[in-house]
């Protein structure tokens, strides 16, 4: 007997959104099997019974699986079965947390998990906006306190018009790959890659997502109200209100704002740490507030800040609310890179290395696009624990240096050169030097200047920044500030990062802890992004290095390029690859040749790589009278000498043909290994025969 399940259907971009629920995973506090077009996502949210204990955050764990079934593959290696979540799974796992976390109430301890499990893939209809929608329709029906529902949406531009949940034909010309999230009432997150989108188009392309959300939440809310379950009471993790009161006693508000009132991170945690001390010396006697009062006097920090920038207008460093900390950008810190830049901005300090190699050298890809196999611009971001003064164990890059070194990536790829204009594989890395606010835009402005310092010629530089906010009890009360430190984005409301050139925007990331932004906030927060953007271009960057240096370092490899006709490929590699090795071997080059005749020769010294290149050319070029080589003698016969034209084509000089005088000798006039100009006279096809000529009155005739 088949197990009864509810169905539900709407239109989605003139593609057909179902969703069943109560057909699978009934033990699961949240379920929802997603059908959107062809794409299945199976989506649960579980939560444990009792709050997880000794712990000041809330445990949310989001995990979106991939299955190498879903688009009909194996999964290569030896083992064949998926491993460790690809980058794509990563970045999806984080595009669904942000918009998600800040709708569970704050003082929830109970372990929740988020699951989303790829089962088919449609190429056009996007499996990681089905796992969005189905994540927040899981536990909207879930008993999960969730104060939802919420829904995502994603929006291209083409031609000037907007694209909603654009097919995969339409994202490969779109200039937007947007992705936001709205409450039934305000937009709780913006993802977006852009090509230097202004930044009005930007704003209304946003609101029209946030329009389509509102449908798909009147839709969620319908399913909610016919199968969702009761939200279930839990223990809250609030701080008593008594030992708030107890703790003001003991430091009072002014001494809390003198402690934070500094502008250099480790003094200001220096200063709370002893208020801290000082509050459980004066509380010893209350044993059931100990464990209570460090996150009591992080929530008492947090107000004072918040106070001090909403009412007072008062920053921890002292700046005004647009004020950009002090900036300095310099190039060519490491002699023997291809290219290196560090740029500061208050105690943020980013160096990033530029590495350039041959097309060989691209990232090769196995994920759910099909159509994607490889990367040819890398940029790797490393948040080392030094950079904050701690120390921890390095166990490689976790979630956020993906994230951050993926968001970097997004501003600049629309600036990079294409393979026929710059036929090199690019690998930038950021380096964290220092860490106290937005460090992936600082890798946003550092990784401009070392590709431009490197020769790579980017289209127009690439800055980013971010902006804060803090609100208070309407939606009136709110100041957006420029440029946030790790203070002020801790005990903020919003990070909002925006990248891009003086023409538009590129990139967007935006986290919020409350819920919802509406449109005055966003516009405003865009427009001074801007503004600083425009400062950091024409002040800072751009008086280092304003355009890419017109010639790679000495120590990057040096690539040419050429096209020959693919029915020749065969003879540029010979039998067994002999041919394209001696090459190879002969000049000291790396040679990669691509399906559609393209052939890229790379090396150090450029001399021997446009000498590889003339081989190339001689071989796929067919031989006619009146040519004229320069090769080695190969061979000795009696009557005349072999001269290699190509590594796989000889020619016969004649003895009568060596020299305008008569020779007694082949011997007398060369010997094997010799390197002699010589000149076509005779091509016989039928013989496979070539006749040559050195003497000198010949070649004159050239």
């Amino acid at each position: 007997m088949s197990k009864e399940f509810k169905s539900y259907s709407m239109e989605l971009a003139g593609r057909t959104l179902t969703v069943e629920i109560g057909r699978v995973c009934a033990q699961a506090n949240g379920a929802a099997l997603m059908h959107y077009g062809d794409t299945v996502v199976l989506s649960t949210a579980t939560a444990s019974k009792q709050p997880r204990e000794g712990i000041d955050f809330f445990p949310l764990s989001v995990e979106y699986s991939e299955r190498q079934y879903a688009v009909g593959k194996i999964p290569g290696g030896f083992m064949k079965r998926e491993g460790k979540p690809s980058e794509n799974a990563i970045l999806t796992d984080r595009v669904i947390d942000r918009p998600m976390r800040p709708l569970f109430p704050k003082d929830y301890r109970n372990d929740v998990t988020l699951e989303n499990l790829v089962m088919s893939v449609d190429p056009d209809c996007a499996p990681e906006l089905t796992a969005m929608l189905g994540t927040a329709l899981s536990v909207t029906i879930s008993d999960i306190p969730f104060d939802g529902p919420c829904a995502m949406t994603q929006v291209g531009l083409i031609d000037g018009n907007f694209i909603i949940n654009p097919t995969n034909a339409q994202k490969k010309v779109s200039d937007l790959a947007l992705t936001v999230a709205s409450t039934e009432h305000k937009v709780i997150m913006i993802e977006a890659g852009a090509n230097e989108v202004p930044e009005q188009s930007m704003i209304d392309a946003i609101f029209e997502a946030d329009r389509i959300n509102k449908e798909i939440i009147a839709f969620f809310k319908k399913i909610q109200a016919e199968v969702g379950k009761e939200k279930h009471s839990y223990i809250s993790s609030a701080v008593p209100q008594e030992l708030f009161d107890a703790i003001r006693e003991v430091i009072p508000q002014e001494e809390m704002e003198e402690a934070v009132f500094n502008d250099d991170k480790q003094t200001r945690d220096a200063n709370v740490d002893k208020l801290t001390e000082k509050c459980k010396e004066a509380l010893a006697d209350h044993e059931e507030w100990l464990d209570l009062i460090s996150d009591a006097m992080y929530q008492y920090e947090k107000k004072t800040v918040r106070k001090m920038i909403l009412k007072d207008h008062k920053r921890p460093d002292g700046r005004q609310i647009t004020e950009i900390r002090p900036l300095a950008a310099e190039i060519d810190l490491l002699p023997r890179v291809h290219g290196s830049a560090m740029f500061t901005r208050g105690q943020t300090q980013i160096l990033d290395v530029c590495t350039l190699a041959p097309l060989s050298e691209v990232q090769r890809l196995e994920g759910m696009d099909v159509d994607i196999k490889s990367k040819r611009y890398l940029h790797q971001y490393n948040f080392p624990s030094y950079s904050v003064g701690e120390t921890r164990v390095s166990r490689g890059p976790g979630r956020r240096e993906i994230g951050h070194g993926a968001l970097a990536e997004r501003a600049l790829l629309p600036m990079i050169p294409s393979e026929e204009e710059f036929p090199y594989a690019i690998r930038c890395v950021s380096e964290t030097m220092e860490s106290n606010g937005s460090t992936s835009q600082a890798s946003v402005c550092a990784s401009s200047l070392a590709l431009m310092a490197a020769g790579v010629p980017i289209k127009r530089p690439v800055a980013g920044i971010s902006c804060g906010l803090v609100t208070g009890e309407t939606d009136d009360d709110y100041l957006v500030l420029t440029d946030i430190q790790g203070l002020e984005d801790f005990f903020g409301d919003m990070d909002f990062k925006v990248a891009g050139t003086e023409k538009g925007i590129n990139a967007i990331q935006m986290d919020i802890k409350i819920h919802g932004l509406t449109r005055p906030i966003i516009e405003e927060a865009i427009a001074k992004t801007r503004e600083a953007r425009m400062y950091i271009l024409n002040n800072i960057m751009n008086p280092v290095i304003s355009e890419a240096r017109a010639e790679v370092s000495k120590y990057a490899p040096k690539i040419l390029q050429i096209k020959i006709d693919p029915k020749k490929i065969g003879d540029v590699v010979g039998k067994q690859g002999k041919t394209i090795n001696k090459i190879i071997e002969d000049f000291g080059v790396q040679i990669d040749i691509e399906e559609d005749g393209s052939v890229n020769v790379s090396g150090i010294d450029k001399e021997n790589i446009e000498q590889a290149v003339q081989t190339i050319r001689n071989i796929v070029t067919e031989i006619e009278a009146g040519q004229v080589f320069t090769g080695k003698v190969v061979r000795i016969l009696e009557f005349g000498a072999f001269v290699s034209l190509t590594p796989n084509k000889d020619g016969m000089i004649h003895i009568s043909k060596l020299a305008d005088r008569r020779v007694a000798k082949v011997e007398d006039v060369v010997n094997i290994g010799d390197e002699v100009t010589v000149k076509v006279i005779k091509v016989d096809p039928v013989k496979d025969r070539i006749d040559l000529t050195m003497r000198p009155s010949d070649l004159e005739k050239h």
